[in-house]
């Protein structure tokens, strides 16, 4: 082969495992450990590629005491790594001409052609008890049971770049891909900003009462028809949140001030400390244009009261129904400076094609610091999924798992070693532990179930502390009723394996909360998971 073809060659390869990374970036281990196996290929050392070599160094397993008789971490990670390619190049990869491939019983990646390739993967079909499985899980069955389809930018949906991105790839041909990359998205942010000009743009008061009523850039047919995020009082650029959700500027209003807290305030029980960085204040109202249909609506309020001691009170309507009356945001939220959000479903635009959400003074001034309608289902909420990390996850079902939030003291840990027992072990790379609770927004209309994912990472011989049954134990409380006691999650499954724990027919309290509090008995509470689920028909 020439010296050009195999330059080329080499650099096609750097290409499909750069976007194959980027890929699998919601699944950090995958990513690490494919990032890993290609730049030993690629640099000529397929040979230390060993199950020794990618337990320790991608794994971080002691390479003193790493005994893979006893370990099977690199062996499990590398079906896992298998099986996830076939996905890929069965779904969103399914056009690309080169496609990497491993081996069983080899960790060394092979690079092959579309032709070749297929029939490597029909060869091996990926076995579950000895039976072929079908390399996409035809999930989705809460949302096909329903026949309604997800729609774009509801909390099942998360750009792909809000997941975790793992390390770079240092390579030439990928660091030219993205220059390029960045060049074409700058271009086409120009145009666009250029065909924007002469259009009418979202509004935001100054520090009085103003008239900031905004007609829909191209009236009621162009009306939203996925999620609507604002942030009340805001008046700059679009802001990203935690999972990747876009946040405009405030818009659609009139009547009231926006107005800006301290910096130096806290904000607690939230993970998008931007949406309390300012609020709309005043009496004032909303009339935001929507495609029929029913939606969900949340309300994000803080108060900003350090003495707990003022009564301000509030009414807020929708479509001339008073949905809250005499809201009280520092009873609401219990305290000062932290995070409160209420949850209506079953909202619906008027007949003339508006969502109308009104706030007037009861015995203060309203003030709303973001809103946010989500296409919605019929007489129920959407699920809720938090898992405790920092980014989200989707897991093997297609379900997006939101980042840490709602949550008041406990601490989170990072590095953890791998778990069993549950088709999406990346969801329990990390937990909070300690002494923590967490106050959960649902509609106070419904009953909900709730579910709760848990594995020991810590006591057990199979773990790194000493210790056993006994070691760690807690109680989980809802609403004052205890859901766990005594709970001991070794005693229950051992170390490192998943176990599930839900509970029916929970009854939020009045200000539409689920408060969970995990307390500690032997050592620290822990959890990796939560699902709240409407139970309503």
């Amino acid at each position: 082969m020439k010296q050009t073809d195999t330059l080329a060659s080499i650099a096609a390869e750097q290409e499909e495992l750069a976007v194959v990374i980027h890929a699998l970036a919601r699944s950090r281990r995958l990513a690490e450990l494919l990032q890993y196996i290609g730049e030993k290929y690629l640099a000529g050392r397929a040979a230390e590629l060993t199950e020794y070599n990618i337990a320790t160094e991608v794994f971080g397993r002691s390479k003193t005491v790493f005994n893979s008789g006893d370990d099977a971490i690199a062996r499990v990670e590398a079906h896992r790594l298998r099986k996830r390619l076939r996905d890929y190049y069965a779904d969103e990869g399914r056009d690309h001409l080169l496609r990497i491939s491993i081996p069983v019983g080899s960790y060394v990646p092979q690079f092959c052609r579309r032709s070749d390739e297929v029939q490597v993967a029909e060869e091996l079909p990926f076995q579950r008890n000895g039976e072929p499985v079908e390399a996409v899980p035809p999930d989705l069955q809460e949302v096909a049971s329903l026949e309604i389809a997800e729609p774009v930018g509801s909390p099942g949906s998360v750009p792909v770049q809000s997941f975790r991105t793992p390390r770079p790839v240092h390579r030439w041909k990928v660091a030219t891909v993205c220059t390029l990359l960045l060049i074409t998205v700058a271009s086409l942010s120009a145009i666009w900003q250029v065909r924007r000009k002469g259009k009418p743009s979202p509004t935001s008061s100054a520090i009085t009462n103003d008239s900031g009523r905004v007609s829909p850039i191209v009236g009621l047919a162009g009306a939203p028809t996925t999620a609507v995020r604002i942030m009340a009082g805001y008046s700059g650029p679009s802001q990203p949140d935690s999972a990747g959700n876009t946040w405009q500027a405030d818009m659609w209003f009139h009547g009231g001030g926006s107005w800006r807290r301290e910096e130096r305030l806290p904000v607690s029980r939230t993970s998008d400390p931007l949406l309390f960085k300012q609020w709309r204040s005043g009496d004032f109202q909303y009339d935001i244009p929507l495609a029929p249909g029913v939606y969900e609506l949340h309300l994000y309020f803080i108060s900003s009261d350090p003495s707990y001691q003022k009564t301000s009170t509030f009414d807020v309507s929708i479509n001339g129904y008073v949905a809250l009356t005499s809201f009280d945001v520092n009873s609401d939220a219990m305290g000062a400076n932290i995070a409160d959000e209420r949850i209506i479903r079953d909202v619906s635009p008027s007949p003339d094609g508006y969502l109308h959400l009104g706030f007037s003074g009861a015995s203060g001034a309203p003030a709303l610091n973001a809103l946010e309608v989500l296409p919605g289902l019929r007489h129920r909420q959407l699920p809720i999924r938090i898992l405790t990390q920092t980014i989200p996850f989707r897991d093997h079902k297609g379900q997006v798992w939101n980042p840490d939030t709602y949550f008041m003291n406990g601490r989170l840990n990072t590095d953890l070693p791998a778990i069993s027992g549950d088709p999406d072990p990346d969801l329990f790379a990390e937990e909070r532990f300690g002494h923590f609770n967490y106050a959960l927004p649902v509609d106070p209309r419904g009953r909900y179930t709730l579910v709760l994912h848990f594995a020991e990472f810590y006591f057990g011989p199979a773990a790194a502390g000493q210790g056993g049954v006994g070691s760690r134990v807690f109680r989980v409380i809802c609403n004052g009723d205890t859901l766990l006691d005594d709970f001991d999650i070794y005693k229950e499954a051992g170390a490192l394996h998943a176990v599930v724990k839900t509970f029916h027919h929970l009854k939020p309290t009045a200000q539409g909360k689920l408060n969970l509090t995990f307390e500690p008995i032997a050592n620290n509470a822990t959890i990796s998971g939560i699902e709240v689920l409407d139970e309503s028909n």
